[in-house]
C-alpha cells in the first residue's frame, strides 16, 4: 500500500535533530506506527505479544536496543519504559534516540519526571483534506498569516471548485481515517461503530477507568449531539440517558460524565477547543468554557448512526458536524505552524467559531458556515467585531479574517475578510 505523507512527519523528524526521544500520540487507527516505521532505523511493538509487554518492565534495555531511532510503539503498556527512555537519553547524550507512539496518555505521576529537554510530542490527528487528497490546495492556510491584515495588499484568496455539500456530507461520515480513506469500499458506519465500542469496552482501561461499557455509550451519543458546544457537565449528563425496561430512563451522574470526559480525552477521542483570552478595550466578559469536539467529526456522525443522507436534511446539525470538520483540519495546520485553535465568545453574544494563534503571537480568526450569502455576511460582520473588541497590541498581530464554508468559491471581499471554501485549504 502507497504510504501518504502525514504532516506530523517533518515535525517528528525535525524534532529528532533536536531531542533524544519523540513522543507521537494520538487515537487508536490513526496511523501512528506507520509514521514512525518510515522515520526508524528498527522497531518494537509491545502489543505483538504479552511477553514482550513484561520484559519491557523487568528488562528495559533489551527492549530498548537496537538502531535508532528506534521505534517502541504502545509504549504506554509498560509505562516504566519512560524512565528507561529517560536514563538511556542521558547515557547516550546525543538526540534522534527513540520514537514513542500510543494512543492513551499515561498517569501524569508516570511522566512527570525528567521529560523536559528530552521528550518531545507531537499528536497525530485523523488525515486533515489536505492529507486524504480531498483538497484541491488552492488556499494556503501558512500564507494567512504572512503579514498583519492592515499590510496586506496583494496576493487575494482565490479558488474554485472542490468538493460540494453533498461530499462534505460525505467527508464528515468518513472521517480522515486511513483505513477509510484508503479503502473506500470500507463501511464508515460499520467501522467506526465498532471503533467506538471498543472504546467503551477495551480502550478506556488504557486510562486507568474501569468503565461501564453502556454509561459511555450514553456519553459518547450526548457528546455527539453537543459537538460544537460548551455543553456543560450537567448538561451532558441530564442528555446521557440509559434506557431502563419498565422504568424512566437513568441519567449518568455529572461527577460520572466529568470522569469520563477526561478519560476519553487521555485515550484521544475527545478534544476540548479552549475559550481564547485576549486583553480587550471595553469590559465586556470574556465565556471561558471549551468546545468539545470528537477528535474527528466521523466518532460524532457514527455516535448518531447518521449517515450523509440524514445530514443533508437535518442541516442544523450539518452546520455543527461541519464547524468541527473545519477545527479539526485548522488543528492539523495550526500545529505544521506551532499554533493552537480556540474559540471566543463574551458575554454580549458575540461568538467566533475559531481562533488561531501561533507562538509568537499572530493570530486569525475564523467562522464556519456552510454558506448562503446571509450567512457569510453575518460571518464577516461577527469577525469584524472582534476586532473592535481586541486590545491595540493584539490588533497589530492580527494577520487575517475569514470565513469557512462548504462552497465552491474561495476570494477575498473588498473589507478584507476571506472567503474559503474548506475543500480548498493546504497546510503549505
Amino acid at each position: 500500500m502507497d504510504y501518504r505523507p502525514r504532516l506530523v512527519d517533518d515535525l517528528v523528524r525535525n524534532a529528532l535533530g533536536t531531542f533524544g526521544a519523540v513522543i507521537i500520540q494520538g487515537p487508536r487507527a490513526v496511523g501512528k506506527t506507520t509514521s514512525g516505521q518510515r522515520l526508524a532505523a528498527s522497531s518494537v511493538r509491545l502489543d505483538s505479544s504479552p511477553n514482550l509487554v513484561t520484559l519491557a518492565e523487568v528488562a528495559p534495555g533489551r527492549v530498548l536496543d537496537g538502531p535508532t531511532p528506534r521505534l517502541v510503539d504502545e509504549w504506554q503498556l509498560a509505562p516504566t519504559l519512560w524512565n528507561a527512555v529517560r536514563h538511556e537519553v542521558d547515557d547516550r547524550g546525543v538526540a534522534g534516540q527513540f520514537i514513542l507512539t500510543g494512543s492513551a496518555t499515561p498517569a501524569d505521576d508516570i511522566t512527570r519526571h525528567g521529560g523536559a529537554g528530552r521528550f518531545h510530542r507531537e499528536t497525530l490527528r485523523p488525515m486533515s483534506l489536505d492529507e486524504s487528497g480531498d483538497s484541491t490546495r488552492q488556499v494556503g492556510f501558512a500564507a494567512l498569516f504572512h503579514v498583519p491584515i492592515d499590510e496586506k495588499a496583494e496576493d487575494p484568496v482565490a479558488g474554485l471548485g472542490g468538493p460540494t455539500v453533498e461530499d462534505y456530507a460525505e467527508l464528515v461520515v468518513r472521517g480522515g481515517w486511513p483505513a477509510l480513506v484508503t479503502q473506500p469500499t470500507r463501511s464508515p458506519t460499520e467501522y467506526l461503530a465498532d471503533y467506538l465500542d471498543d472504546v467503551a469496552r477495551v480502550d478506556l482501561r488504557f486510562a486507568g477507568l474501569s468503565a461501564d461499557p453502556i454509561r459511555v455509550g450514553a456519553l459518547q451519543r450526548a457528546l455527539a449531539r453537543n459537538t460544537a458546544t460548551e455543553a456543560s457537565a450537567n448538561k451532558l449528563s441530564v442528555e446521557a440517558e440509559i434506557p431502563l425496561p419498565g422504568a424512566a430512563p437513568a441519567e449518568v451522574s455529572a461527577q460520572t460524565v466529568r470522569k469520563y470526559v477526561d478519560a476519553l480525552t487521555r485515550i484521544f477521542v475527545v478534544e476540548e477547543q479552549p475559550a481564547w483570552a485576549p486583553h480587550l478595550r471595553s469590559k465586556v466578559r470574556l465565556r471561558v468554557h471549551p468546545k468539545w469536539h470528537f477528535i474527528d467529526p466521523s466518532l460524532a456522525s457514527a455516535a448518531l448512526r447518521t449517515g450523509p443522507e440524514t445530514l443533508l436534511a437535518d442541516l442544523n446539525a450539518f452546520g455543527l458536524l461541519f464547524e468541527s470538520l473545519a477545527v479539526r483540519d485548522l488543528r492539523i495546520y495550526a500545529q505544521r505552524l506551532g499554533g493552537a485553535v480556540y474559540h471566543y465568545r463574551d458575554d454580549s453574544g458575540l461568538e467566533v467559531d475559531a481562533v488561531v494563534e501561533l507562538g509568537d503571537g499572530r493570530w486569525a480568526a475564523f467562522e464556519v458556515k456552510l454558506g448562503g450569502t446571509s450567512q457569510v455576511e453575518r460571518a464577516a460582520m461577527n469577525l469584524r467585531k472582534l476586532v473592535a473588541k481586541v486590545s491595540e497590541q493584539r490588533t497589530r498581530r492580527l494577520c487575517s479574517l475569514n470565513v469557512l464554508t462548504a462552497g465552491h468559491e474561495s476570494y477575498t471581499r473588498p473589507d478584507s475578510v476571506n472567503v474559503i471554501a474548506l475543500g480548498h485549504l493546504s497546510a503549505s
